[in-house]
């Protein structure tokens, strides 16, 4: 029987396909069939879908293939993980990712494609995205674009089909890892790892690269039907002058602040603190940013000479910054914190549900006792906030507009809003 198996396999792969026989009653209205050879070899070894095209490969010596979109070409940088469930395009154009690929653990990435509203900044920043899987289809009526054509034209790489949880417990339990992404067939694993190991981003000042280069006015507040808190519905536009200093500011970090009345003077990072202070701000923020706090000793000189001068903001890399401008030293996390999902408690005991991004954090014990922590990360304990009440200067370590992420941690605004305009009362007394 084994035998007339192969026989009859045998006589169907050489054999030409007929279309069926016409009924002798329509034989003459049927024209005949054109006959076809069928390449069995053929058709089983092309395949219909993209073969794996790319590479990860970490600083460790782990290589991970993986389908390419986006760009072309070889990328470097360190691996962090992002445990958002949405918001993949405020990551993408948020500033403080500038030389880090992101790893996101949500799953499938790519549904909603990309709209031309919800930019954090005017480009993408992240040097690679690493997905699990791409999504096939885009469903969203503010869709402008897919995510792969974004990419290209944004210059960035990424890469699906990869195992991205075993990739995120990799990270967990030896910290951030350098890597590179490449769809370069041409180079060998053990370039890319000698790559990978002869990057780094401690000591890098990367708040150069994503400053602005000239000062510019910022007026656009939160969309009205986006606007959800009420002190910034009854605020007074324009009724107080900030000016913020750029480490890599998002974009609805400015349209909070001017949703509760500020004005926004937006400067470069390594503008002169008397040059700053000749504007006659009411007061001042430090914003978010990329890279190692301590790295950007200009930064810190310039907090220095502006703090007890007029109130002042820290949120992510300007909270590392005033850290240090207290007398207090920063250090490395073992894999930082990013996502939406950061529980943080703070003075009052009310705990918030917070964005956060960032690798390095404020010493608690290094800091001199006039500073209070005033925010709590529960999830390791680390330093989220503090506040210098002599200086009027108060700071975060995560994100407070919500973008994206939820708005627990918004009062901020109010608290600094409020924080100036005692300052002013004070001054006209």
């Amino acid at each position: 029987m084994a035998a007339i198996a192969v026989a009859q396999a045998a006589s169907l792969t050489s054999r030409r396909v007929q279309g069926p026989k016409p009924s002798a009653g329509a034989a003459r209205r049927v024209r005949p069939v054109r006959s076809a050879v069928v390449d069995v070899k053929s058709m089983a070894t092309e395949k219909p879908w993209k073969t794996h095209d790319c590479r990860l490969v970490l600083e460790d010596g782990s290589v991970w293939s993986g389908r390419s979109f986006g760009a072309k070409g070889t990328a470097v940088g360190e691996v962090v993980f992002n445990t958002s469930l949405s918001g993949y395009q405020e990551i993408l154009t948020d500033p403080s990712y500038a030389g880090q690929f992101v790893l996101f653990t949500c799953p499938e990435i790519g549904n909603v494609g990309i709209n031309l509203e919800d930019m954090e900044s005017t480009k993408a920043h992240m040097g690679g995205m690493l997905v699990r899987h791409l999504s096939l289809n885009v469903s969203n009526y503010r869709s402008a674009m897919s995510l792969p054509e974004y990419l290209e034209q944004q210059n960035v790489i990424g890469i699906s089909e990869i195992d991205t949880r075993a990739i995120t417990r990799r990270l967990r339990d030896t910290g951030c890892l350098n890597g590179v992404i490449t769809t370069d067939a041409a180079k060998t694993d053990d370039e890319l790892i000698a790559m990978a190991k002869g990057w780094t981003i401690v000591g890098k000042d990367m708040i150069s690269e994503v400053t602005c280069t000239e000062p510019y006015e910022w007026q656009d507040p939160t969309g009205a039907e986006w606007e959800f808190a009420a002190e910034a519905k009854a605020s007074t536009k324009g009724s107080l002058h900030v000016v913020a200093y750029d480490f890599g500011v998002k974009h609805n970090i400015m349209r909070r602040l001017a949703s509760y009345g500020c004005r926004i003077t937006v400067v470069p990072a390594s503008m002169p603190a008397a040059e700053v202070m000749a504007m006659e701000p009411d007061g001042i923020l430090f914003s978010n940013g990329p890279g190692d706090p301590s790295a950007v000793p200009y930064a810190v000189e310039n907090a220095k000479a502006i703090l007890g001068e007029v109130p002042v903001f820290g949120i992510c890399m300007g909270h590392q910054v005033l850290g240090q401008a207290f007398g207090g030293e920063t250090f490395k996390l073992k894999f930082g914190h990013h996502g939406g999902n950061h529980p943080v408690r703070g003075p009052t005991g009310r705990v918030e549900i917070s964005s956060q991004n960032h690798n390095f954090a404020v010493k608690p014990n290094s800091l001199p006792k006039e500073v209070e922590v005033s925010h709590i990360n529960l999830n390791d304990g680390t330093c989220a906030g503090m506040v210098y009440r002599e200086k009027r200067a108060m700071t975060i370590q995560y994100h407070p507009e919500a973008s994206p992420g939820p708005h627990d941690s918004d009062p901020c605004f109010e608290d600094f809003v409020h924080m100036m305009k005692a300052a002013k009362r004070e001054k006209a007394a």
